[in-house]
């Protein structure tokens, strides 16, 4: 036996007592201790208010961002008990705040239907807080305690009276555990947004002390102004929205939809106020309800023959926007991310109340069942087309893996993890590419002219595109049907066009296509968007240059040089341009890639060890969603209106 075998004993376990184990493995519990983990903090803290909510209990939830840095989350719920546990022998507010697991959640006692259900959300706070109070506001009395990192720092006592009821923390990160981050409001704003959509009736606010910001919201609507919003940018078929509350065995379902002029589907589906991105059982009960409901009233009302076949599934959503909401007191989620809903008797509950609702709706509006179905039709037509031109492109040799695009210079290297794809934009560009890359793993694949615009365009139509299809067939994943991520050819797929207004619309045009088609592709991490440089300063005797990327860069550069050469006694002339004045003898800008030749587009926008690259993410789907429908979409007006709104932010206006 090794000495290091004899040394292991019963010494060497460690047992984490308490909040240790948060504050030893805080990413367990919070996800990590970056700016998600840091904002996770306040989700914590709001979500208990929001379960008062849901119980009935509370109707505002407010949330004050603090000069000093510190967050307060105040609800007028019941307020957290403030009498003895009989378990823990301390109070039930010190007890909740104290005990990992601890809570009103797991046998519907305190809660009959909460998004948090593991009990473990205010003690985290708690244990990841340099300081933290808590108020509560009960039975005519203020009670009040302090904690510091999770240690209570006297009793609970009572500090005042009071005429109302509820609970207000406020909490100062621990940043000798939490990375220093600051607060982002936008993302605050958008968590309670979306709070007051899911829950009827509910006030929400956010105050930014020290930036002088306050907003809140309030939707009489709930998901029904969901839906509206979800619809901006987008041309409806009709300003109705579909919308039913019903109880089902102490199940509450809520389920809005209404159909837009879009060729995509945007269904959003939740249980117990929590997103569920992978669906489950609600959504498998909603989508059987639409196809069979819409299919009978086609059927009964002439509107599909006897001889032709049902609409599909997919032919009865394209173009849908919808929210299901469901209330349940014990939800089973599939995995600890709360993904997807497992609980198998809801998709008859939904199957069940969406049938029946929707079909009443769709006899007592005639006109927009029409409408709907003759979108469904027209879905189909274009469906049939699309096979039929996948068909035939797949008959032609096109998309099988026997041929690349005749314009593809791919790379050596047949190892997916070692090879990236530059799309460039123009044959121009592309030659210099292909000339100056490193042909073992650089792929170059060129694209001329203005890439179709998938926002307005069916699959029959991209099928017919050939740049699209080049595109689809080199990067090698598929599309629709037929899309298989294990097919992907390359690491990276490195968007790269010019630094002007043409290459700025061909980047977002590609980007609205990875984000309508391959999402995954994205989501893996996988599209990238080369930054070429935008100006070159040329060296005396214009031998070498140095190459900056950005406006800001470039002043930054010319401050460094001309600080050097005043230190190296040079006399400079302040009358001189400030490129002459840091030693360069001539400034170049930059507007497109073909003004720099193979060598020069290599080392500055290629060569792994210099390139600057910047990884395309998508942190918020459906702002993505929306910022796409408006840019990209068919509403000229709201374009129009971006462009007026963002153009005083303009730097560098081509022109």
């Amino acid at each position: 036996m090794s000495a290091k075998q004899k040394d292991y004993s019963a010494d060497q376990i460690q047992v984490l007592e308490g909040l240790e184990p948060v504050r030893k493995r805080p990413g367990m519990y919070i996800g990590g201790t970056g700016v998600e983990g840091l904002h996770h903090l306040i989700w914590e803290i709001v979500d208990n208010s929001i379960d008062e909510a849901l119980a009935g209990h509370a109707d505002q939830v407010d949330v004050v961002l603090l000069a000093d840095g510190g967050v307060r989350v105040s609800d007028n719920g019941r307020g957290i008990p403030v009498d003895i546990h009989s378990k823990t022998g301390k109070s039930t507010v010190e007890t909740v705040l104290t005990v990992l697991h601890a809570g009103g959640k797991f046998d519907g006692g305190g809660y009959k239907v909460s998004g948090g259900l593991h009990g473990v959300g205010s003690s985290v706070v708690n244990a990841l807080s340099e300081k933290l109070t808590v108020e509560v506001h009960l039975n005519g009395k203020v009670h009040y305690q302090e904690y510091s990192k999770g240690v209570p720092e006297g009793p609970l006592k009572v500090v005042g009276k009071t005429d109302r009821t509820g609970t207000t923390i406020t909490f100062y990160p621990d940043f000798t555990i939490m990375e220093k981050n600051k607060w982002n409001y936008e993302v605050i704003l958008d968590r309670l947004r979306h709070a007051a959509y899911l829950t009827k009736g509910i006030r929400t606010t956010l105050n930014d002390e020290g930036r002088g910001l306050r907003y809140g919201f309030y939707f009489e609507g709930g998901i029904q102004s969901y839906v509206k919003h979800l619809n901006v940018g987008k041309e409806v078929v009709d300003d109705d929205v579909f919308y039913v509350d019903k109880t089902v065995n102490d199940v509450q379902i809520e389920i809005a939809l209404q159909y837009t002029d879009a060729f995509t589907e945007t269904v959003k589906a939740f249980a117990n106020n929590v997103y569920n991105p992978d669906g489950g059982t609600h959504l498998t009960g909603f989508r059987a309800a639409l196809t069979r409901v819409i299919n009978d009233y086609a059927r009964k009302n002439g509107l599909l023959k006897e001889k032709e076949e049902n609409l599909s599934g997919e032919d009865t959503r394209e173009g849908l926007t919808s929210v299901i909401l469901v209330k349940l007191p014990d939800p089973q989620f599939e995995g600890q991310t709360k993904n997807k809903l497992g609980n198998p008797e809801i998709r008859g509950m939904v199957e069940q109340v969406l049938g029946e609702y929707l079909s009443y709706y769709m006899e007592e509006h005639p006109g927009i069942a029409r409408k709907i179905i003759g979108k469904s039709l027209l879905a189909a037509r274009a469906r049939k087309a699309a096979r039929a031109a996948r068909e035939n492109i797949i008959r032609k040799g096109v998309l099988d893996g026997a041929s690349m695009p005749g314009k593809l210079a791919d790379c050596s290297s047949k190892d997916p993890k070692t090879s990236e794809l530059y799309l460039v934009e123009g044959d121009s560009a592309g030659g210099s590419a292909k000339s100056g890359r490193d042909s073992k793993t650089q792929a170059i694949l060129p694209l001329r002219g203005k890439v179709l615009n998938v926002e307005r365009a069916r699959m029959d139509k991209m099928l017919a595109n050939n740049e699209i299809l080049a595109l689809i067939k080199a990067i090698g994943v598929g599309i629709e049907d037929s899309f298989d991520i294990n097919g992907l050819r390359y690491d990276r797929i490195i968007i790269m066009t010019d630094a002007d207004v043409d290459g700025s619309h061909i980047s977002t045009l590609l980007m609205t296509f990875f984000f309508r088609y391959m999402k995954e592709v994205v989501d893996g991490g996988h599209v990238y968007l080369a930054k070429p440089p935008l100006f070159e300063l040329v060296k005396p005797g214009r031998k070498s240059s140095e190459f900056v990327y950005d406006e800001d860069e470039l002043q930054v550069v010319l401050d460094k040089a001309i600080a050097k050469r005043k230190e190296g006694g040079v006399a400079i002339d302040e009358n001189a341009e400030r490129f002459k004045q840091a030693g360069f003898v001539e400034q170049k800008r930059y507007k497109g890639l073909g003004e720099m030749d193979a060598e020069q587009l290599y080392e500055t926008t290629m060569n792994p060890e210099k390139r600057v690259l910047v990884q395309v993410r998508v942190q918020d789907a459906e702002k993505a969603d929306a910022i796409f429908s408006k840019l990209m979409g068919t509403e000229v007006e709201l374009r129009k209106n971006f462009i007026q709104t963002h153009a005083k932010f303009v730097k560098d206006l081509d022109i």
